[in-house]
């Protein structure tokens, strides 16, 4: 895992991704357990630059999607077009066929395309015209959304939203590190553009099938289920956490321990992990939405009331 150091020391430390060390472990997590993640955040908040730099250092293939109304399936899975000189059917692969693929602005496009991305987020494949393609691995959707404009949008299905591993809220900076960025910001854009990759892919291929051997003890087991189970108690969800809710805690809870280094997940790896896991799959009741109180609030009351395990 000597590379999850490498990524946050180039990164955080280098100052290229200023306070977005969480996020960074978070999206390396996700990446570990073959994963997607959707962030969603405010315009300016370096959600680009976080997904090019870590494909850059893990020597990943990057494309990058702007999503508008207008797009159709085809843009984003690709097609068949006709050769003249040979007089067959070629196929334009689209940018799905990809390791990193941002998807700016998801819910900017209409339901039909969003639908597009489901079969490969699922099952790490296409179908175009009747034919099954498999996509290389590692893949990984990171798809962002602007949570201010309520405008010409297209709302994720909560099918379709409980498709990403985890949800990632990210906002602004604090003011020093505000003024930090403004310090360095010719230094921070030449910086991504130079990355060089700390790790073959094949190497990372490996560090992911060792995240499947981290040992979990029953009793974090009894714990992830029982935090799953009390957010479907609490009084302002409507719906609460599935079994896909259970298993996304458990995926990442082994990431997050690998990450720190330890071949074993203890709570503290659950508590990390537990709100971008839950967050995007808690329903609240509109009367609770109107006072303002969140699903991050009900996580915070979860993790609060179930007792934690003890070695």
């Amino acid at each position: 895992m000597s590379f999850i150091k490498d990524v946050l020391r180039i990164l955080v430390d280098g100052g290229i991704l200023i306070e977005k060390e969480y996020e960074i472990r978070m999206i390396l997590a996700c990446l570990l357990v073959r994963g997607h993640a959707l962030i969603e955040g405010v315009p300016g908040v370096a959600k680009t630059y976080m997904a090019k730099s870590i494909a850059r250092l893990l020597d990943l293939n990057f494309r990058r999607i702007q999503m508008t109304p207008d797009l159709l399936p085809t843009d984003i899975i690709g097609f068949y077009v006709y050769d003249q000189k040979s007089g067959e059917f070629r196929l334009r692969k689209g940018p799905i066929f990809t390791n990193v693929l941002l998807v700016d602005e998801i819910n900017r496009a209409s339901p039909r395309t969003q639908s597009a991305l489901l079969e490969a987020m699922q099952e790490r494949q296409v179908t175009i015209e009747g034919v099954t393609y498999r996509l290389e691995e590692p893949f990984i959707v990171l798809a962002t959304q602007n949570p201010i404009e309520m405008e010409g949008v297209f709302p994720l299905p909560e099918a379709q939203v409980d498709r990403f591993l985890i949800k990632l809220v990210t906002g602004y900076v604090t003011h020093i590190g505000f003024v930090k960025m403004l310090k360095s910001v010719r230094e921070i854009e030449n910086a991504v553009e130079s990355l060089k990759p700390v790790i073959s892919r094949q190497q990372l291929l490996e560090e992911m099938a060792r995240v499947e051997d981290v040992k979990m003890d029953d009793s974090i087991l009894d714990y992830i289920a029982s935090i799953v189970e009390e957010t479907r108690r609490h009084p302002a969800v409507r719906l609460g956490g599935s079994p896909r809710a259970g298993i996304a805690i458990l995926k990442l809870s082994k990431a997050w321990a690998y990450i720190e280094g330890r071949y074993y997940v203890i709570p503290d790896d659950v508590k990390a992990v537990a709100k971008p896991a839950l967050i995007h799959r808690i329903i609240m009741k509109p009367e609770y939405e109107i006072q303002q109180i969140s699903s991050e609030r009900v996580v915070e009351d979860v993790l609060a009331k179930i007792k934690v395990p003890t070695p």
